[in-house]
Parts: C-alpha cells; structure tokens; sequence
C-alpha cells in the first residue's frame, strides 16, 4: 500500500467525516468495517473509496503495512485485530483530534472524565457564547472535531475528548485541557483499568507553557496527574481556584452565583459547575457571562430529572449513570435522610466491578435490580438492603413505587449500559420516565 495512504478503521459518524475531509483534501484513504451498514455502503461509493469488508485477524497485517497512519473509530477494542497489527508493523496509531488540530489552528477547550463530560462541555459552551465568544461543541457529540472544523464561525470549540479519541492521540494538545473525575469505566473496551487511566492522563501529555489545565482538587488520581508545566487552574466542592463556600460558588474573591439561584444544585452539579467555569473562564469568558450561564442552566435530560411525585415520593431518572461511581453521586444527592431511596440499578455491565455501588448501602431502603447485571446487583446489595429481581421496566417501576414510602426517592441509576432492553440511555430513561407519568396521572 501507498506510504500516503491512511486507513479507517470502522466507518460509523467519526470515520465517514474523516473520510470526507481527506477526500476533499487529496489525501488517499481506504476503509475497513466489521459490520458496515448500506449507509457506510453509499457513502464510500461516492467518495470512491474502498470500504473494506469484515476483514479477517489474518487480514489486518498485510492491511496495516505501509500505510501512514491508521485511524480507528472511536470505542474500537484496545482487542482489535488491527491494533495489534500495527502496534507489530510500527505503523502509527492517530485519532480525529490530531488531524484536526493539523487541519485548523483555533484553540480548542477540551473536557475529560468520567463523569460529567457533557455536562461541564456544553455549560462551558454556554457561558463562552454569553460572554460574547462564539464557539461549536464537538468531539464525543454528535459531530466530530474534524467535522466542526469546517464551520468558519467559531473562534473556538469545546470538545468533549472521550478516552476513545484520547487514547490514540499523538500529537494533540488542547489550549485549556480540564479532567473532571476519574473512576472504573468502559473496560469493555480499555485492556485494563490502567490503560483507561492512562487514555485520560493523555490530555496533559503534551501541555506547555502556553496551555491551561484545570484540576478537580477533590479527585486524587486527577490530582496526581496534574501537569507541572504551563499554567494550573483548581476547582472543588471546598477548596481551589474555583470553589463552593457559604452558599455560593466562587471564581477567587468574586461570587459567581448563590446556590439557591440554580436550578440544578446537587453537590456533583455544582462540582460541574465550578468546572464549566473554569475551562470557560480560561477559554476567555467574563464572570458576568458565566453567572449568566449558570442561571440559565436547566440540566441536560435523563442526569437527575425529577419526573414527578406521588404520595410525598419523588421519581428521578438519572438513565446516564453508567457507572457505581455516577450512581453513588446520585443516590447521594436525593436521600434527605440515609434510608429514604428507592435505587433502580442494572442493565449491560460494561465490564466494570459494581462492588463500589455498596457504598450507597446507608442510604437506601430497597434495590430494584434490571437486565443482564441484575444478579451482579443482587448480590452486590445481599445483607445490606432488601433487593427485588424484575423483569423488565414496567415490573421496576411498580416495584420500587409499592416499596417507597412517604418522603423517598426512586431514582433510575443504573450503573450499567442499557443495550440489553435498549437502543440507548435516553430510551431507557425515557421509557421509565412515560411508565411513572402514567402511573402518576391514574393515581386517585
């Protein structure tokens, strides 16, 4: 193969914008998929690009050799096939990000974590925009860094940077670099918790003088890996650059906000906040437009949405939680008194340990246990709290409102990812969200 060529390695959403860009570009390109979709199918025959089908392990090496680079789809297997072969040819390993940070030289605001991405990109977002800075989000969304580049508006972007795109980044370097949190995750795709650790710890990797990393002081794996070049930015619950204290979160000396103004003011909300405030206010946002931003902020759907109440019970659906460590935040931040939640927990474990969801033992009066992870749920529960197998979501919803007393909560937190009842998080919270509405509207 042609020493110009670049491989694809999958080609969904990430890799078909790519592809499109280095088509535009003259650069030569082919692609490989595992299961690729007629719409893969259409788009490669447009761009007249080969579209490689369900290659073989036998195939990869021969297919890696002499190429440039290989680009894999962001989630690929740390497993595949491919990886390996090229990790053997000693053929490079990139990701989206480097070529767009090849591609577009406008600074970019990344946020890592494993928790509260989302969140903390397009908060962040919001108050550049207030500020009066016009920015895209990007990254781990619904259109990719390289795809964004091509919008002329923005004078930066706020990526949300997955490990996935991280863990095969060469040579990016964002100009503010945030990591929020670290706990277990995805190690359905990372070979071990190592290799997710240091998929994250990647961000900092090549900071320097001219860049901006902002530290979560409450997390001390974060802490650990905070970069000794280039300038530092803290924020925490009690302490840091950006910090809550008498009610109010803080930028310095400077109120940025009452808690009581917000709508959203759980402590790992507020913790978002004071994040968001920090990349954007490194990015260049004014505190007015970040005070602004933060009273606007409603939250985003299925993270700690109160559904309804019935009978003195509140009902959340906080379907995003895909880990014990999101679970635990949760549960944490409903129960008014230890005992008063109701936890509906399980779904596709994503080869993660759910022993850490004992932690919220303390404060729940009963378990509901869903999906493939339920028995895992059960048992990470037996002798601590009464638990309930189910068989499907209808079942969790009725079990965990006949359990609940006065003043509880029921909370969807599942811990887990939700592809074995459904397409996705949001279907899953969604669907719970329509059974407690109508249990609700038919209540007496």
């Amino acid at each position: 193969m042609s020493r110009e060529l670049l491989l694809l390695v999958g080609f969904a959403v990430t890799n078909r914008a790519v592809c499109v860009q280095l088509v535009e570009r003259g650069r030569p390109v082919v692609a490989a998929d595992d299961a690729p979709d007629d719409h893969a199918r259409r788009l490669a025959a447009e761009l007249g690009v080969d579209l490689l089908e369900r290659p073989s392990p036998e195939d990869w090496p021969s297919l890696v050799a002499g190429v440039q680079a290989v680009v894999p789809t962001p989630g690929l297997p740390e497993s595949h096939p491919s990886l390996g072969a090229a990790a053997a040819a000693g053929t490079p390993v990139i990701s989206e990000f480097d070529l767009a940070q090849r591609w577009d030289d406008r600074p970019t605001l990344a946020v890592t974590g494993t928790n509260g991405k989302t969140t903390v990109t397009l908060l962040a977002a919001a108050m550049l925009e207030a500020s009066g800075i016009p920015v895209t989000v990007a990254g781990n969304t619904e259109t990719p860094l390289v795809e964004a580049i091509r919008d002329s508006r923005p004078s930066a972007f706020v990526v949300e940077a997955s490990s996935f795109r991280l863990a095969h980044s060469r040579c990016y370097r964002p100009t503010v670099g945030a990591w929020l949190n670290f706990a277990p995750d995805h190690l359905d795709v990372h070979a071990s918790l190592d290799s997710y650790r240091a998929a994250k710890a990647a961000l900092w990797s090549r900071v320097d003088e001219k860049t901006i990393s902002v530290v979560n002081r409450d997390d001390p794996v974060v802490v650990e890996y905070a970069p000794d070049r280039g300038r530092v930015v803290t924020f925490g619950l009690d302490d840091g650059d950006f910090r809550a204290s008498g009610g109010a979160l803080w930028v310095g000396s400077e109120k940025l906000a009452d808690v009581a103004e917000l709508h959203r003011p759980h402590p790992h909300e507020l913790a978002n906040c004071l994040a968001a405030a920090a990349v954007a206010m490194a990015g260049g946002a004014h505190a007015d437009g970040a005070r602004a931003a933060l009273l606007a902020w409603t939250g985003l759907p299925h993270r700690m949405v109160l559904v309804g109440e019935r009978d003195g019970v509140r009902f959340f659906d906080d379907s995003k939680a895909t880990t014990p460590h999101a679970v635990c935040a949760a549960v944490r931040s409903v129960g008014q008194s230890p005992g008063q939640a109701v936890l509906i927990a399980g779904g596709r474990n994503k080869g993660l340990d759910l022993r850490p969801l004992a932690e919220a033992a303390d404060q729940l009066r009963s378990v509901v246990a869903i999906g493939e992870a339920a028995p895992e749920v059960q048992q990470v529960f037996a002798g601590l709290c009464p638990v309930v197998v189910v068989e499907s979501m209808e079942e969790a919803v009725s079990a965990a409102a006949e359990t609940s007393l006065e003043g509880d909560a029921v909370l969807l937190s599942p811990g887990c990812a939700s592809f074995d009842w459904y397409g996705s998080y949001a279907e899953r919270g969604d669907h719970f969200s329509r059974l407690v509405r109508e249990m609700i509207g038919g209540s007496p």
